[in-house]
Order: C-alpha cells, then sequence, then structure tokens
C-alpha cells in the first residue's frame, strides 16, 4: 500500500527491504495506495489458435499500451519532482484512465459464460512500491479484478490533484476551487463505482484458493475501504460546498457530516486486513483515523447548533455538551493529522479548506461563546 504523489522534496533514497522507502510524498488530500502496474505478457502465443488474429492484435495492443502508461505513472509517482513540475494526476492519468476504458471490454471478451480462454493466459501485475512483489496468475478475472482496481486508484489520484491549491493570478493566493471541489464528487463517485463493482461482480467469480493468493491490496476489506473512504471525502466535499452556500440548512450540513462518520466507520470495520507492521499500512490507518474524528466534530458541532435553537435549558446544555464534543473531537483529529503526516513517508498537508477550514475556524469560537451565554442565561446571581 502507498500514497500517491504530487510534489515531493526528494525520495528518501531506495533502501533495501520488502517495501521501497521514500522520504517524502508531497502534499496528501486524497490517501491513494501505491499503483499496482500490469507487466508485459506474449498474448499471441497464449492465444495462438484459439482466438481470431485480428483480435488477439487488438487485445495485445491495448493492454501494451496500458502497460507502458501504468509504468510511466509509477516511474513519475516514484520520483521527486520540483513544485513547479506538472502535478500527479493531470492529463497522464485522464490517458490512463482512457487507455484502461479502451482496454476493459475487449478484456471482457475472454472471460465470458462458457469461454476457454479464461486460463489462456498467465497475467502479471507488480506493485510499485516494491518491484520484486509480484502476483502471477492464469485467470482473466484476476486481470479484470487488477484493471478495476487500477482505474480507482487512477481516480483518487486526479482528486489528489485536483484538491490541491493552485494560484490563478487574480491578486489571491492559492486556493482550491469551488469548480475543482464539485468536479471530485463525480471522480470519487467513479472511483468507488469501480471498487464496488469489483467486489460484487468479479471477486465472486474467483475460486476461493485463488483469492487466498491474492495480493492485499485486492482484499475484499480493503477494497471495500477503500470504495467507503472515497464515497467519505465525496461527501466531505459536498458538506464544504453546502457551508459556503446560504440555501443550505443546518439541518442539511448536519445529514452530511453524519453521513461522513457512517463511511468512516464503514471503513475502520473493513480495513483490519491491511498489515500495518510497515510504514505505508500503518499511515493508511492514521489517514482513516483522523478523517473519522474529523467527521465527528462537524456532526457533533452541527448537532450542537441544532439543538441551540431551542428554547428551554436542558437542549441548550445538551447543545453546550455537543459543542464541547466536537471541539474534542477536532483537537483529536489536529493530531491524527499531524501522525499522519509525520509517519514515514512523510507528507504534507494542504492549506486547509472546505469542512476543515470552516470547522478550525468556527468551533473553538463557537464553543467558548455558547458556554458563556448560557452561564449568563442560567447561573444564578450570587
Amino acid at each position: 500500500m502507498g500514497c500517491g504523489l504530487s510534489t515531493p522534496d526528494n525520495d528518501g533514497g531506495g533502501g533495501e527491504g520488502a517495501r521501497r522507502k521514500q522520504g517524502s510524498v508531497g502534499d496528501v488530500v486524497v490517501f491513494v495506495p501505491g499503483l499496482r502496474a500490469p507487466m508485459g505478457v506474449d498474448l499471441s502465443q497464449a492465444l495462438a489458435g484459439r482466438l481470431d488474429k485480428s483480435a488477439v492484435e487488438r487485445l495485445s495492443a491495448l493492454r501494451a499500451r496500458v502497460v507502458d502508461m501504468a509504468m510511466q505513472e509509477s516511474a513519475v509517482a516514484l520520483k521527486p519532482r520540483r513544485k513547479t513540475a506538472a502535478r500527479h494526476g493531470g492529463s497522464s492519468t485522464a490517458n490512463l484512465l482512457q487507455a484502461l476504458e479502451d482496454y476493459l471490454p475487449v478484456l471482457l471478451g475472454l472471460v465470458k459464460e462458457g469461454s476457454e480462454l479464461r486460463h489462456s493466459v498467465q497475467f502479471v501485475w507488480t506493485n510499485q512500491e516494491d518491484k520484486a512483489e509480484e502476483t502471477a496468475m492464469a485467470d482473466a478475472w484476476y486481470e479484470v479484478l487488477s484493471v478495476l482496481h487500477l482505474m480507482a486508484m487512477v481516480c483518487l489520484l486526479q482528486a489528489n490533484s485536483l484538491l490541491l491549491p493552485r494560484a490563478y493570478g487574480d491578486g489571491y493566493g492559492p486556493r482550491v476551487s469551488e469548480e475543482s471541489r464539485r468536479a471530485t464528487v463525480d471522480v470519487f463517485l467513479k472511483a468507488s463505482g469501480y471498487l464496488d463493482c469489483a467486489i460484487r461482480q468479479v471477486l465472486p467469480q474467483i475460486p476461493s484458493e485463488l483469492r487466498r493468493q491474492l495480493p492485499v491490496d485486492l482484499a475484499e476489506g480493503n477494497l471495500k475501504a477503500l470504495s467507503m473512504q472515497a464515497l467519505g471525502q465525496g461527501v466531505d466535499m459536498q458538506l464544504g460546498l453546502a457551508i459556503d452556500s446560504p440555501k443550505a440548512t443546518l439541518a442539511v450540513k448536519r445529514r452530511l457530516a453524519c453521513e461522513m462518520v457512517k463511511y468512516w466507520h464503514q471503513v475502520q470495520e473493513s480495513i483490519p486486513e491491511l498489515p500495518v507492521s510497515e510504514g505505508w499500512g500503518k499511515k493508511h490507518l492514521l489517514f482513516v483515523k483522523w478523517k473519522y474524528v474529523e467527521a465527528k466534530s462537524a456532526a457533533y458541532y452541527f448537532h450542537g447548533l441544532i439543538l441551540d435553537e431551542g428554547n428551554s435549558e436542558k437542549s441548550h446544555g445538551m447543545a453546550i455538551a455537543a459543542l464541547e464534543a466536537s471541539e474534542e473531537f477536532l483537537k483529536e483529529s489536529k493530531r491524527a493529522s499531524a501522525a499522519f503526516h509525520a509517519t514515514p513517508p512523510t507528507s504534507r498537508s494542504p492549506t486547509p479548506f472546505g469542512t476543515a477550514k470552516y470547522l478550525f475556524d468556527k468551533i473553538p469560537k463557537e464553543a467558548s461563546s455558547k458556554v458563556r451565554i448560557n452561564q449568563d442565561l442560567y447561573t444564578p446571581e450570587r
């Protein structure tokens, strides 16, 4: 497992061991597990006499294009780049995603019901952090599963790129535009959709003995965790947009915050399959903890504001309790964020925007203000 890179300062030296270690992975808004890239295979030899020559040539060309582009993307992800360099997640990822979308429907021809071609090819994939970690299987459903996983990871790379602050030459500082935040909602939904398809439609096709041989990246629990993570971050973007909208009610904002809590709770429930003995697994768990408690902070905050609209001492007291809980969760989320970014491979947190910025600005002031007002209202004079 790993993190998608954006603007790293250095590569931290490529030490030996089970995983490639890096000094920094740059600015991280979206945690992106390391890319799994396909290795070249001779489809013409494996499918000779079993499939029409023109169909073999088309399948070979489409897969070769994916192999080449995925390897390039992995190489870019592992190289240090200056801040002025093109960020991971631009046109290269869009081209890779298009190549995968072109390849997938042709690939599905090998797994049609009753097809004798399903086990004709030994498909090989490798992990970007460890070139020695290869998984080979003579099952076209394994290839389909790997393609869907890569499509989802490419979407997450695109989302991370969209959510990094940019300068617009308008006299204001770098920022994440509303347009970018809206665009990521669809990108997150697409990533989750690819993973959900992998879980529901593809994994059941792979025999249980082969499923036990799948790399941890493709384990069902991790696929589900990443799907829920994408949904959780998509709702985070929606909540940030609702906060900026004068038409959005407190009830709408609380509902969105509670949805975030639900999704991040499901991530925690699904992710125990992730190994935590090495840096990437530990970093992923810290990212989940950070976002989970941040979501709780938002949910308690908006719940507290709604309770405070009541007219009774009881409702105001409950509002104070909710706002104080919100403040404690916010403090915990800051500690989790710091721990996440400090855990090797280290990363940087861009300037807060959207939901996070709003919570940082509002919660400390709101909690202390409400406590003081309610003390004045309900504390009898001595």
